[in-house]
């Protein structure tokens, strides 16, 4: 496949790139930074420009036979729009036989006044009323935000696991990997288009079962700390800026009303089944994780050399 991926720069994309050049695709993405860091992935290919331009869009589908796409971190209904406009009508020009949209959340059923979920909703309207064969990937929350400099030292060091996620909310805790590999499943199964799949972990875990997952993983003791949604806010705002931090956070703090408590629940693994996929269990994933990396030992051991 010669495959156009939209976000291959960030985590959710680049996971998807990295999987596909492991298979031996051809990628092509876009990038407004043509001299910023890149994946080192052999068969990655740059091109300079933004969403917002069509004609950049048109370059970065050219000779494209499939698609995967990941909205930025942009919560402006408008703009988002724009990208979703040109992503669509460069793909239709190109005529991708697959055309993967992930949502990067669940959505909720009725319409909120969240951007978080409205601009991904937007997208994928904006995608679905153009015609393309179109694949929805829905995930929950992903496993890979555990493993960062926010949580990989407090949970190695003081075996806390901080998340601003209500303690009794279930969650199908998902990896990037396999978020990739359903991404992959959707580009190249047969029959899937137009199909919406909320995927998500084999089984659904509140904040205490993923503590005690984390616990068998690390081999201690692991206890779950429930964030509230407005701190998490402001720590993502010092990193990210105040609107995205406030994009992102809109998600915690919709499940913090407990107004749709099994937005981010497990369907068993069923949908993932469906893609002929069975996602690895999280203390598994969490023995494969290099955690030395956060341990108090290394940054002593690193301070002394």
């Amino acid at each position: 496949m010669r495959v156009a991926v939209v976000g291959a720069t960030g985590y959710q994309g680049g996971a998807v790139a990295r999987l596909l050049s492991e298979r031996n695709h051809r990628i092509r993405t876009l990038t407004r930074r043509p001299d910023g860091d890149r994946p080192p992935l052999p068969d990655l290919e740059f091109v300079a420009g933004d969403l917002a331009d069509a004609e950049d869009v048109r370059l970065l589908f050219a000779g494209a036979t499939h698609a995967s796409v990941t909205m930025p971190l942009v919560y402006e209904p408008e703009r988002v729009r724009r990208y979703a406009l040109n992503i669509a009508q460069a793909a239709l020009e190109a005529g991708v036989a697959r055309f993967v949209y992930n949502a990067n959340t669940r959505i909720p059923k009725d319409p909120t006044r969240l951007p978080a979920f409205e601009t991904r909703r937007i997208a994928e309207e904006v995608f679905r009323s153009a015609g393309l064969p179109l694949v929805v990937l829905r995930p929950p929350v992903y496993l890979d935000n555990l493993f960062s400099p926010w949580n990989g030292p407090a949970l190695v060091n003081d075996g806390v696991l901080a998340y601003p996620l209500p303690a009794t909310t279930p969650t199908a805790w998902l990896s990037h990997r396999d978020l990739a590999r359903a991404t992959l499943a959707a580009l190249t199964g047969q029959g899937l288009e137009g199909r919406t799949f909320d995927i998500g972990g084999a089984r659904a875990l509140t904040g205490d079962e993923l503590a005690q997952a984390f616990s068998q993983g690390l081999g201690r003791a692991v206890r779950y700390l429930p964030l509230l949604p407005e701190e998490f806010e402001r720590s993502l705002a010092r990193l990210l800026g105040p609107a995205t931090a406030a994009g992102v956070s809109g998600i915690y703090h919709h499940m913090a009303t407990a107004a749709d408590p099994l937005l981010m629940d497990g369907d068993g693994g069923l949908s993932l089944g469906e893609l002929g996929l069975r996602p690895a269990p999280v203390d598994e994933w969490v023995t494969r994780q290099p955690w030395q990396v956060w341990s108090n030992n290394t940054e002593e051991q690193n301070a002394g050399a």
